[in-house]
């Protein structure tokens, strides 16, 4: 009876072992498929139908009319630049950019050869802002700002010197919320990034930076007050007389374009110089019903510095991609142990998975996956993974960076439709060029290869011929120094 007993007990032991087993595959079955429900569900909570781009581009142009019409009308700001001299190309001569919009500020020196020539030679300098000047006093901060640029100019080879009675000019990138009053003239909204000088709200910034100017003898005249946009179109303009617009994807978004005088009710009957300028439009601010929206990006909005502002930004620029990806991957880690029984601690830190890892990984062409794996291991401490957990990180790159690319498409798209270059009219042979600028669009091939298929797409075959997308570095440098020229005061005056 013993022996039988002790042969029962190891029947059911390795009953209990199989048993186990079972259930544990059953589990773990259950688990993978909890992750991939969530990652199909965020699929199809992203999708950008092409039905539904169109619907986005007739709202953005919509805003972009109601924006036009009156101030406060829109979400978009449709902020009048008062650019209405682009560069023709013809530009020769020796200007200045001071590019100011973070904690380092840019000080070029650009020579223009104008059509035969163009860019002749470019030279820069970075300062670095020490902090207490970016929270202390706009007199403090301007000072220094003037010293740096006056040590800049001060390098200028002789063959540059103006003769007597010359002024310099700069064109000043003031990357910051402001209200123009004049193409050399702005009053400060808001500051954003880790700025925060009181003083400075309310005030124009080209006269306050005169002012430092003054003091120490800099002999140098503001001729033009910009944004990077505004310049990423100034700089396209220079070489191609077809640019009609200008577009950032980078860390921001934003988008400016050429607008006819007409279209501008809120200009109050102002008659401008000529018969167009550049709007900046501040699309990131765009909102609309239409937009893929997703939990997470409604959970990453609302724990934001600026709940309920920058919508179309935060779904797709640089800033945001990577934290989005993370927030489905932490809710994969909590609901169906995706990376194991804990969820890694790394995983709940906000913006750790920046952009520019997503980029690297969606870009890993190995067999294997070994970079997507090596990234996770070093910036999340995930040690092992899978080769089908690396291929579901992959698939929810793609799944972000396509959405914010075809969304992008929609936006130009949008602002095409607005100015009539979106169709071919009868007769018609005007090219349209669009130039874009910014990380996303130049180091992101998946991304910059979407975001032209989908505006082919919008557009048709025929019209599409007649649209051209390039790339335009640099705005708030070159494009800065290029407006200054376009509004010199010295256009006509033969060169000495």
């Amino acid at each position: 009876m013993g022996k039988v007993a002790v042969v029962c007990t190891a029947a059911a032991c390795a009953a209990v072992a199989v048993a186990l087993v079972v259930r544990h595959r059953m589990r773990s079955s259950g688990k993978w498929g909890r992750a991939v429900a969530i990652v199909k569900e965020f699929e199809e909570q992203c999708g950008t139908p092409i039905g539904k781009l169109r619907q986005v581009a007739d709202a953005m142009n919509v805003e972009m009319h109601e924006g036009l019409a009156s101030e406060g009308g829109s979400k978009l700001k449709m902020l009048i630049t008062y650019v209405d001299n682009l560069p023709s190309g013809d530009e020769k001569g020796v200007f200045y950019a001071l590019d100011l919009g973070g904690t380092n500020f840019r000080t070029l020196r650009v020579h223009l050869g104008g059509k035969e020539k163009g860019v002749v030679n470019l030279e820069s300098e970075k300062v670095s802002i020490p902090p207490h000047l970016m929270t202390g006093s706009s007199h403090e901060l301007f000072d220094f700002v003037a010293a740096k640029l006056a040590k800049f100019v001060s390098s200028e080879p002789e063959e540059f010197h103006l003769p007597p009675g010359r002024q310099r000019e700069l064109g000043f990138t003031f990357s910051f919320p402001v209200r123009q009053t004049s193409i050399a003239s702005g009053n400060l909204i808001k500051w954003t990034k880790s700025f925060n000088i009181e003083d400075m709200v309310g005030e124009d910034v080209v006269g306050e930076l005169t002012k430092s100017f003054d003091k120490i003898g800099l002999d140098m005249r503001v001729a033009a007050l910009v944004n990077d946009t505004v310049g990423t179109v100034a700089r396209a303009r220079f070489s191609n007389q077809d640019v009609v617009a200008g577009v950032i994807v980078g860390t921001g978004t934003n988008a400016a374009y050429v607008e006819s005088a007409h279209a501008i009710p809120k200009w109050h009957g102002l008659r401008p110089k000529s018969r167009e300028t550049v709007i900046n439009m501040e699309w990131g601010d765009f909102h609309s019903s239409h937009l893929p929206l997703t939990e997470y990006d409604q959970a990453l909005d609302a724990e934001s510095l600026n709940p309920g502002e920058q919508i179309f930004e935060k779904i797709i620029s640089g800033m945001y991609l990577g934290d989005i990806v993370r927030r489905v991957l932490l809710k994969m880690a909590e609901e169906a142990d995706f990376f194991g029984d804990t969820v890694p601690p790394k995983l709940r830190i906000p913006f750790i998975l920046r952009t520019y890892h997503i980029v690297v990984m969606h870009h890993d062409t190995s067999s294997d996956l070994k970079v997507v794996g090596n990234k996770l291991k070093d910036i999340l401490e995930i040690n092992s993974t899978s080769l089908k957990m690396r291929k579901i990180v992959v698939q929810l790159c793609d799944i972000v960076a396509t959405r914010g690319a075809r969304l992008s498409a929609a936006g130009i798209f949008g602002i095409l439709k607005k100015i009539g270059r979106d169709t071919i009219k009868a007769g018609e042979k005007q090219k349209s060029v669009v130039a874009l600028d910014g990380g996303l669009f130049e180091g992101y091939k998946k991304f910059r290869s979407s975001l032209e298929s989908t505006l082919k797409e919008l557009l048709g075959d025929e019209a599409a011929e007649m649209i051209g997308i390039e790339q335009s570095n640099d705005g708030s440098g070159i494009g800065a120094a290029l407006l200054a020229a376009s509004h010199s005061q010295y256009l006509g005056v033969p060169e000495s």
